[in-house]
C-alpha cells in the first residue's frame, strides 16, 4: 500500500521526463544516500571500510563502465582490467611530472587517456562483433600487462616494477583515513553514476541500446554504428579509467601490474551479469555481490565445518568460491538474464500491486 503512485500527476514534461517518475523511489534513493554519507561513517569500523565499501564503491564505478559497453550497447569486452591500469597508470604519471597537479583533475586525465586507448581497441568493434571482439579486447589487456610490466617511463623507473601515492590532498583537505577515503570514493561514485543515469535517458543511450538490439536496423533508421559503438567504448573506458585511479590511488596505495590482471577483467564482467545486463542499479548489486561473498564464504564455510566435525582449509575457501561463481554465472544465464537488478524489479511491481492478488 506504500508503494503506490495514486495522485501523483505529472503536470509538465520535465515531470514526466524526470529520473525518477514515482515519488517513492526518489525518496529511497536520497535517503540511501544520506545514509551512506552521513550515517555509515559513524556505524562502520575500520575493517568494514577497508575490506568492504571502498572496494565496493570503486569496483561499483568500474562495473557501471563495463555495463554502458556490455549491458547497454552489446559490445562484448575482456579488456575492461586494462582500461583499469590505464587510469591508474596515467593519473600517477599526471601527478609526478606535472608539479602542482590536482588530484581530482589527474584522476580525470587517466580517466581520459583510458577513453582514447579504449577508442582505439574499439575500432574493431565495426568489422567483428561476439567471440572475435572479445578477443580483439582481450588482446589489450595483454598488451597493458606487458608494457606496464616492461617499459620503465610508465613506474617512473621504478627498481621494483611498482608505483605508490604518498599524499591524497584535494583542496587542502588531506583524503588520509579510512572515512575519508570513502567519503572521497562515495562522491564520485554518486556524481558517475547520476551521468551514467543520464546518459542511457538520452539520445545516445537511445543509440546504444539500438545497436544492441539489431545493428542494421539501427543504420537503416540512420543511426551511425561507428559513432554509437566508438562513444560507447570511450565512454565506458572513462569509467572505467577514473575507478582504476580510485583502486590504485585510494584502495591500494602502492600497485603493481599483477593489481589489474586478466582476473579483474573477468571480475568486471561477472559484476556485470550477475548483477544485471542494461541496468544502473545492477551494477551495484554485482559489485556488492562479488565483494561480499569471498568475505562471506571465508567465514561460514570454516563455521559450517566446525558442525560437521570437517576442516576447511584457505584453499579450500578459495575453490568453492569460484565453483559457486561459476554455478551461479551459470544459474543467472538461464533462469535470470537480466540479473539481480530484474529481481529486484519484479519486487517493486509486486509492492504495487500488495495486497491485491493482482
Amino acid at each position: 500500500m506504500f508503494y503506490r503512485e495514486n495522485g501523483q500527476f505529472k503536470t509538465s514534461y520535465a515531470a514526466d521526463q524526470q529520473i525518477f517518475t514515482i515519488a517513492q523511489d526518489k525518496w529511497f534513493v536520497w535517503g540511501l544516500i544520506a545514509f551512506a554519507a552521513l550515517a555509515v561513517p559513524m556505524l562502520a569500523d575500520e575493517y568494514m571500510f577497508r575490506a568492504i565499501l571502498i572496494p565496493f564503491l570503486v569496483l561499483s564505478l568500474a562495473a557501471l563502465g563495463v555495463n554502458l559497453l556490455v549491458g547497454y550497447c552489446g559490445q562484448i569486452t575482456l579488456g575492461a582490467g586494462a582500461f583499469m591500469a590505464i587510469g591508474a597508470y596515467a593519473a600517477y604519471n599526471f601527478m609526478v611530472r606535472i608539479d602542482g597537479m590536482p588530484l581530482i583533475l589527474a584522476m580525470l586525465l587517466g580517466g581520459a587517456a583510458a577513453a582514447a586507448f579504449g577508442i582505439l581497441f574499439g575500432i574493431p568493434s565495426l568489422r567483428v562483433r561476439g567471440l572475435y571482439l572479445a578477443v580483439a579486447t582481450l588482446a589489450a589487456q595483454f598488451l597493458c600487462d606487458w608494457a606496464f610490466l616492461r617499459i620503465g617511463w610508465f613506474t617512473n623507473y621504478s627498481s621494483s616494477g611498482s608505483v605508490s601515492v604518498a599524499k591524497l590532498e584535494v583542496l587542502g583537505w588531506v583524503v588520509d583515513s579510512p572515512v575519508e577515503k570513502y567519503l572521497f570514493c562515495l562522491a564520485f561514485v554518486v556524481v558517475f553514476a547520476v551521468i551514467a543515469k543520464n546518459l542511457t535517458r538520452a539520445a545516445i543511450g537511445r543509440q546504444w541500446m539500438a545497436i544492441r538490439d539489431m545493428d542494421v536496423a539501427a543504420e537503416v533508421i540512420g543511426i551511425r554504428p561507428m559513432f554509437a559503438k566508438l562513444s560507447a567504448f570511450a565512454v565506458s573506458s572513462f569509467f572505467v579509467g577514473v575507478a582504476g585511479a580510485l583502486w590504485g590511488f585510494v584502495y591500494l596505495g602502492s600497485w603493481e601490474p599483477a593489481a589489474f590482471s586478466v582476473d579483474r577483467s573477468f571480475q568486471l564482467l561477472f559484476m556485470v551479469i550477475i548483477g544485471g545486463m542494461g541496468s544502473i542499479m545492477g551494477s551495484f548489486f554485482g559489485a556488492a555481490f562479488i565483494v561480499v561473498l569471498p568475505i562471506f564464504l571465508n567465514q561460514f564455510l570454516p563455521f559450517l565445518g566446525s558442525l560437521v566435525g570437517v576442516t576447511v582449509s584457505t584453499a579450500g575457501v578459495s575453490h568453492a568460491e569460484f565453483i559457486i561463481f561459476g554455478s551461479l554465472i551459470i544459474f543467472f544465464l538461464i533462469v535470470e538474464p537480466h540479473g539481480l537488478a530484474r529481481l529486484w524489479s519484479i519486487a517493486k511491481q509486486k509492492l504495487r500491486l500488495w495486497p491485491f492478488p493482482h
